[in-house]
């Protein structure tokens, strides 16, 4: 794993993003399109991790990936035990990390290519085996200024919705990972992040 001192996050500062998108609690669904655009318009930089952990003034952005079985009924969680210490004993429903450097790879610089390779780098990194077939979709952005990590990121939001949840095997940073009954989530003693996820995936199949 980086040294967390050395490791340098993609961020982009608060005060160029609308502010819908940095409330106390924020929960909006987005296309993808209209995500890229407005991060590319506001620009990003890649900070010292250290330094944004501590800079209220930057969102750092995280892909935050759920997993979910194709009627929605089942949503995979973890518990918490990784370099976040903060975050340590709650339960999560979103596979994700920051964005890096590394992931400008392949000669791709813009904020949409480099958000998509960290996606894709971050599920490759936390599960041992997925559905290559499986669709992800990107369904908007969750934020938060309630608790000291979430005042300092933003979620971008995927969604893989998935006929064989056997097929995806958790690496060893996904502690405890179990399928759940999606209605029965709130439960668990989830994090805030993973609140606001469901709320953003419920508000687009009200029914479930």
């Amino acid at each position: 794993m980086m040294n967390k001192n050395k490791e340098q996050v993609l961020c982009i500062d608060r005060k160029t993003l609308p502010a819908s998108w940095v409330t106390q609690r924020t929960v909006l669904p987005m296309d993808f399109a209209t995500f890229a655009d407005t991060c590319t318009k506001a620009k990003f930089s890649f900070v010292r991790r250290g330094i944004a952990e501590e800079d209220k003034l930057k969102k750092q952005i995280i892909p935050y990936i759920l997993l979910q079985t194709a009627d929605g009924g089942m949503t995979a969680a973890y518990s918490r035990q990784g370099s976040e210490k903060r975050l340590h004993d709650l339960w999560s429903i979103g596979i994700g990390g920051h964005i890096n450097p590394e992931d400008t790879a392949m000669g791709a610089d813009g904020f949409e290519s480099i958000l998509k390779n960290g996606m894709q780098r971050e599920l490759d990194e936390e599960l041992t085996r997925r559905v290559s077939g499986d669709s992800i979709e990107f369904i908007g952005i969750i934020s938060e200024d309630i608790t000291p990590v979430g005042s300092v990121h933003m979620g971008a939001v995927f969604l893989i919705r998935t006929q064989n949840p056997e097929g995806y095997l958790p690496g060893d940073e996904l502690h405890s990972f179990t399928w759940h009954t999606t209605q029965k989530l709130s439960q668990l003693n989830l994090e805030l992040w993973s609140e606001l996820a469901l709320e953003l995936v419920n508000s687009l199949n009200p029914a479930l």
